[in-house]
Formats: structure tokens, sequence, C-alpha cells
């Protein structure tokens, strides 16, 4: 009886090779289509969110979006009022911004002398903190005092949490759909950026009681 013919062994090398290749694959599939990190790096979103924060970003609770484009295949759901949410800057799309979606497509959104009103109601601003008593004009600027305009199919209204210091909606306008990333999940990880990076001193900035916190 022949003996039958054994399979060459792969070399060590090209094992390792193939495992790098698979885990880089499958890295680019979750950050493509899952879940993506990011960092905070401004305080417009504080006191939800503060400088040095690191979080996770669920990309597949949106739906299944083609790379590049934006355009959804399939879909899960859509960005609602109160949902933290990351997106491509409508000024320079390289840029990743972070924040509150306050409106939706068909919604009419005014601010009066800081309080946000939603199709005529007042909106339920759990969120949203302000520290300069000043009032500012709508002549001056449309901070305190915005609208009211309507939101187009297809796009969302978004604003910082930290509203007299966040550069958002009220200033450059709305987001597309297409380039909204994903939905802030949980902080994974977090330190104050503001200690020196090589003393001791930032060990004891971590933030322990706020890793694992969920975002809302």
């Amino acid at each position: 009886m022949a003996d039958t013919p054994q399979q060459p062994k792969k070399s060590a090398i090209r094992e390792n090779i193939e495992a790098i290749i698979i885990a880089v694959v499958l890295a680019l599939v979750i950050r493509t289509f899952v879940i993506q990190a990011f960092k905070i790096p401004s305080g417009s979103m504080l006191p939800t969110l503060q400088i040095g924060d690191h979080i996770l970003v669920s990309k597949f609770i949106y739906g299944i979006k083609m790379p590049f484009t934006g355009t959804t295949l399939i879909p899960i759901s859509t960005p609602k009022a109160n949902d933290i949410v990351v997106f491509q800057f409508p000024r320079d799309p390289s840029l990743d911004y972070i924040k509150r979606v306050i409106a939706v497509g068909g919604d009419t959104v005014e601010i009066r002398d800081k309080k946000i009103f939603i199709n005529g109601k007042p909106f339920d601003d759990r969120h949203g903190v302000f520290l300069d008593p000043l009032v500012h004009p709508a002549s001056l600027d449309p901070r305190d005092n915005f609208g009211p305009v309507t939101v187009p199919a297809g796009k969302i209204f978004a604003m910082g949490d930290n509203r007299d210091n966040s550069f958002d909606g009220r200033f450059w306008g709305f987001v597309d759909l297409k380039a909204v990333r994903g939905k802030a999940w949980m902080i994974y990880w977090s330190w104050d950026v503001q200690q020196s990076l090589f003393s001791l001193d930032r060990l004891r900035s971590i933030r322990w009681s706020r890793l694992g916190d969920i975002v809302h």
C-alpha cells in the first residue's frame, strides 16, 4: 500500500504573516463597520465628555455604510434627539466632531434667550449647561438666539452640551446623515491631559471613576 503523500508544512514565517494579515483585515472590518475609538480634544461637550476622555463609538447602530461614500447599505436606525454622535465636520471632512443631536430632518429649531424650541415646543434639554449669564442678541451671534430654521431631510442639527462654549450647528449649519460615523457608546479610558506626560502625576491623573461609563 502506497504511502499517502503529506502536505508540506507551512513555514513559521508564512504562518506568522498570514496571522498578521488576518488580524489586520479583521481590525479594518471592525473599525469600518462595527466600532471605532475616538478621543475628546476639546471642552465643547462638558461636563458629559471631558478633555482626555477616550470613547468607543458604535458604527453598526446606524446601519452598515459603504466606506468613503457614507451610503447606507443596510439601514438599522437613524440618529434621534439627544444621541451623541461623531461626524465629519461639514466644513472640513478630514476632521471629526462630536456633538449631541438636537433635531432631525423636518424639525424646526429655534433658540430664544438660550432656551431651545423644537417645532414650537420646549426641547427636553436635560444635558445643556450654561456657564455664561450673559445672553447674546441675534445681532451679535447665534449662540443664544437662533432661527427658526427647518432641518432639511437627510440631515441633523447638533450642539455641544457646553452651550456657551461650543462651535456647533448654530454657527455652521447641518450635518448630512452620510457624514455621521456613529453613536458615542462608552468611555474606555480617561485622564487629565493637562498633567505632565513625563511626571508621576500622569498616573494620578487617570480618572478611574469614568472608565467603563456608558455615554448618555
